[in-house]
């Protein structure tokens, strides 16, 4: 003999020799005779051990306090109680107790497309086993691939679809201007030289529609500024393509222009962003840039070396023709020399500034 009770939050089954009698309250119970109870929580869906859960729905009793949901194969339901999603319910017979008003509103998952009257909280409270959540920026454009085939433009937002048999894809296309770079393409130009040339291109998409229709747009439109820089570049010799850059860049950007209809694409604009030569050809231009410098450097020095012998010969021809001058100039240049000299001795007979200029030009005694 066994003691069981059961608690208000539950309820009982009552079997005998393994057969299922009736349900039990709440309450204290014995067992004997081959009885067993078995105590199930009313908080949790009904999923006796004892026996089939259809055997105790042919029990008016508990066929009144229970409710039942059937869910086909290829279903998913989901389970209300009070208003509150508590869970999403598979293939099968789901039954629950009465404790709660229990709504169910069921999904068919032969469309991946999400009922609009679900609202969007749901996803939040469910397993993402059990859908899809597609994400569209403000400044895109998202093409939707059931089975690899384009069933739907998206515009920015969130959207949500449900995990069927069916494949489902997407691409995101960014609709704001964008950047294309040619990178480290070695090219060979009309003299045998071997140049690196990396270009860039700015672009934004004018089909976000029709831009699937081509397999890797962005790559499409990098071979194409490819071929042009190597057409352009196989027909001219080096220092004719380091002179004209300029020219470069508007033949590729005019061959790219005339591929936007096709790549549904407009290009804005472009230009060459570095010429990498090679190391020898590097060492060799090198050399003649220093040359070149080192040739105007002495332009330059020659040309101050004439400036200066001008001004000096102006200069000798103003004394000479105007005594005056020559003697302010020959009085600055005693000022000059006295300032290093710390005494002068003089001995003899005439001026001051004679007997200076005297000593200074014999190379008299000073201290």
């Amino acid at each position: 003999m066994k003691k069981i009770i059961i608690q208000e939050n539950q309820k009982g089954l009552l079997f005998k020799n393994g057969k299922y009698l009736k349900m039990l309250g709440t309450g204290k119970y014995w067992t004997l005779g081959g009885k067993s109870i078995e105590v199930v929580d009313l908080d949790a869906s009904l999923t006796p051990k004892g026996c089939k859960v259809e055997t105790l729905l042919a029990d008016p009793a508990v066929a009144a306090e229970t409710v039942v949901c059937a869910v086909t194969d290829g279903q998913l339901a989901l389970h209300y109680a009070d208003g509150q999603l508590v869970g999403i319910l598979r293939a099968g017979k789901h039954v629950f107790w009465k404790t709660a008003e229990h709504t169910f509103q069921t999904v068919d998952l032969s469309n991946c497309e999400v009922d609009p009257s679900i609202p969007s909280y749901v996803f939040t409270k469910i397993p993402t086993t059990y859908f899809y959540r597609v994400e569209i920026a403000e400044h895109q454009k998202g093409r939707l691939f059931l089975n690899k085939k384009p069933v739907a433009l998206l515009d920015a937002g969130v959207y949500y679809y449900w995990r069927t048999a069916d494949k489902l894809e997407y691409e995101v296309i960014d609709t704001r201007l964008s950047r294309l770079e040619v990178t480290g393409q070695e090219l060979l130009t009309a003299d045998k030289v071997a140049l690196r040339v990396s270009f860039l291109c700015n672009y934004r998409v004018t089909d976000c529609e029709r831009i699937f229709e081509i397999d890797d747009f962005r790559e499409q439109l990098r071979l194409r500024a490819q071929l042009a820089l190597r057409e352009y570049v196989g027909k001219y010799k080096l220092d004719e393509i380091l002179e004209s850059k300029d020219q470069m860049t508007e033949f590729v950007l005019s061959k790219l222009k005339e591929r936007e209809a096709a790549f549904f694409v407009e290009v804005t604009d472009a230009g060459v962003r570095d010429i990498i030569l090679p190391g020898e050809i590097r060492e060799i231009m090198n050399t003649v840039l220093v040359a070149e410098k080192r040739a105007q450097a002495n332009v330059i020095t020659r040309r101050e070396e004439v400036a200066s012998t001008r001004s000096l010969l102006n200069t000798a021809k103003l004394m000479e023709e105007n005594p005056t001058l020559y003697k302010l100039k020959e009085l600055e240049y005693v000022e000059r020399i006295c300032e290093n000299v710390g005494n002068i001795n003089l001995s003899g007979n005439g001026d001051l500034l004679s007997q200076l200029v005297t000593l200074l030009r014999a190379g008299g005694t000073a201290s």
